[in-house]
């Protein structure tokens, strides 16, 4: 079964992917029904999504295999540094996270906060990364990631028309935009056809729309 899975599984949430990783499950991310954690027939990767973090972790872990590096060092050198980011950030996996590539100790981070790690990031860097991606990933005229990557995080995948890669999440209300989402309701909204990036921090999510919708009237927009 895992064999099956892609890239592209992975990055829209929609591998199904079964197994142990850090010492968590993947059944441990929200289990719905006790009884069925470990006797539930397989999904076929790619036909159903299921927002996991063990599986996000999954990806962290292939994605630092590839890379044979920390990934907060290459989001660093590749994203972060030529963006202007500060130098507040951090990115943390687990304290079991370590795996020894060709000879050095390298730690895995996780993608989320979920059973702690994750990405911290203060309100100015994230809208550093919001204008990054608004203009995907061009920057002041060099290209640091690809126009094509972004088109494919920006399309809606075929099991859930609402998400695109990873945490790129689609509106159908206002099509050309999304949302970053992160723990807390850590907001980026991002809407090129306005110039348009806002950062919400620990705002109660069911109000993120009518903050979105009042900055765009005072805009003129709708």
């Amino acid at each position: 079964h895992n064999r099956k899975i892609t890239w592209d599984h992975l990055l829209r949430q929609t591998s199904d992917w079964e197994g142990t990783l850090w010492g968590k499950p993947e059944w441990a991310d929200r289990p719905e029904d006790p009884d069925t954690w470990g006797t539930r027939p397989r999904n076929e990767p790619g036909t159903v999504y299921e927002y996991n973090d063990t599986r996000v972790n999954l990806l962290a872990l292939a994605a630092t295999a590839v890379w044979r590096r920390p990934l907060p060092e290459v989001l660093r050198e590749y994203v972060m540094d030529p963006i202007g980011a500060s130098t507040t950030w951090a990115w943390h996996g687990y304290e079991n996270s370590w795996v020894n590539f060709d000879g050095r100790m390298i730690q895995s981070p996780s993608g989320g906060a979920h059973w702690g790690g994750g990405m911290i990031l203060s309100a100015y860097d994230q809208a550093r990364f919001g204008l990054f991606t608004m203009h995907r990933g061009n920057w002041n005229g060099e290209q640091l990631l690809s126009g094509d990557w972004f088109q494919m995080a920006t399309t809606a995948g075929d099991v859930n028309t609402g998400f695109g890669f990873m945490n790129f999440s689609l509106s159908d209300a206002r099509p050309g935009t999304w949302t970053h989402v992160g723990a807390g309701s850590n907001l980026i909204y991002v809407d090129p056809a306005n110039d348009l990036v806002i950062v919400c921090r620990w705002i109660r999510g069911g109000a993120f729309n009518q903050v979105v919708q009042t900055v765009r009237e005072a805009m003129g927009g709708s």
